[in-house]
């Protein structure tokens, strides 16, 4: 007897819905409330209770506002950001957040325990229905699947879609896990109290060291709330040179150390937290399921930030099922490609290239050397490219791929090894 029809003798209580989300984080929660507010049967499964906190630096994008604005979020409780300050070396850069024709030129700082509970609030007002303290995972069935088990019973669903983050079980039983070999990233955050938590740049220094004086690929940030304190963290490639002794602990507090005087930077107010970014993954689609946001492998390796490719992944999603259940899965995937992938794969590539501490420090003086390549490096950072928005920043990324493209090999066969 194959798993499904053991499932359905088995269980005593079988629900039908349209659609199975796994994971109520900002993916999951957009998946929801766009295809509940369409008429979809919906149901989010959970494993951690309401109200949860998730490790996280708290910055929205102007892209991720965008989308928040497009689910119809209010975003009053969230601290307005104008724009960034780039540090690199003794080269400081203060570039406001650009006008374009998709995005409203403002980003914010919304701790995630807020911004879940306003998305999975909204997604319950939509009408899907929310399930706390419950692990699901896929049922499979040939190459499909069919539903998820939660809680001891069956839901059989249209499309199941796996918000889970950095991939765990459910991701895994998909196939949708990362791709072995490709860079990642890996983060650490706190929270301090400083005088200067009101202010309306986030901040990004982008030359860092460990402790032992190695360059780190990857950057410290400081992101004021509003409320008092500031998101201080600090984060790094994989394709670090010695990544395998780095210390997150010790990274965050030779940064903090750093910044102390200049922020007034009280202790942290919490234990530092790290996480894991994947950047890739081997699957986001199949029949009956698809993959959005991190589980997807859609974070920028430039800059760690996924939130707003999450909302984007969830409302493509839910959109396209609605025009046409069984196909979606197929053209989520390549709707997602076209939009991300070319960008993605360029980060990646970047990511190999400074690896390289050499390379690394050449590039960091060229990245914020004038104004104007600070205003490419700024929309890079803030997820402000791709197939729909390229611009110049676009333009200079496809050169630059064509070029990593070549030296692709070579900089993996020198890469700095996990």
């Amino acid at each position: 007897m194959d798993i499904l029809r053991y499932l359905l003798a088995s269980s005593t209580d079988m629900n039908t819905v349209d659609l199975v989300v796994i994971g109520a984080g900002p993916a999951g929660a957009a998946t929801a409330i766009r295809a509940a507010r369409q008429g979809v049967r919906t149901v989010v499964f959970d494993r951690a209770p309401y109200g949860r906190d998730k490790v996280c630096g708290d910055g929205l994008t102007p892209r991720a506002v965008g989308a928040l604005e497009e689910l119809g979020i209010d975003l009053g409780a969230c601290h307005p950001i104008e724009g960034l300050r780039m540090i690199a070396g003794k080269t400081e850069r203060m570039l406001r957040w650009p006008e374009t024709s998709r995005f409203p030129a403002h980003g914010a700082v919304l701790p995630r325990r807020k911004l879940d509970a306003a998305l999975v609030d909204a997604a319950t007002e939509a009408g899907a229905r929310v399930v706390w303290d419950t692990e699901a995972l896929p049922v499979l069935e040939g190459d499909g699947a069919v539903g998820v088990e939660a809680g001891g019973h069956f839901w059989r669903a249209g499309m199941v879609v796996a918000a889970t983050g950095a991939p765990g079980a459910a991701a895994r039983l998909l196939g949708a896990t990362r791709v072995a070999g490709e860079p990642y990233g890996v983060a650490i955050r706190s929270y301090a109290a400083s005088p200067r938590h009101a202010e309306r740049y986030i901040e990004a220094c982008l030359t860092m060291r460990d402790p032992d004086g190695n360059a780190v690929p990857g950057y410290g940030w400081i992101f004021p709330a509003g409320d008092g304190t500031v998101n201080i963290g600090a984060g790094s490639l994989s394709t670090m040179k010695h990544f395998s002794r780095l210390n997150l602990n010790s990274l965050l507090d030779s940064y903090h150390a750093g910044v102390r005087d200049s922020w007034a930077l009280g202790p942290y107010l919490e234990r530092p937290r790290a996480w894991r970014l994947p950047m890739s993954s081997v699957r986001r689609h199949g029949p009956g399921w698809v993959a959005v946001g991190d589980a997807a492998g859609l974070v920028n390796p430039m800059n760690g930030e996924g939130i707003d490719y999450g909302l984007e992944s969830g409302i493509l999603a839910a959109d396209l099922f609605v025009e046409d259940p069984v196909s979606a899965p197929e053209r989520y995937d390549r709707v997602v490609g076209e939009r991300f992938d070319a960008f993605l794969r360029t980060g990646r590539r970047f990511s190999l290239l400074i690896g390289h501490p050499a390379i690394l420090n050449a590039g960091l003086r060229v990245a914020v050397g004038t104004q104007a390549i600070a205003r490419i490096t700024l929309r890079v950072m803030g997820n402000l490219v791709d197939s729909e928005t390229p611009g110049t920043a676009g333009r200079v990324l496809g050169a630059t791929d064509r070029i990593l493209a070549l030296a692709e090999p070579l900089l993996r066969r020198t890469r700095a090894r996990p």
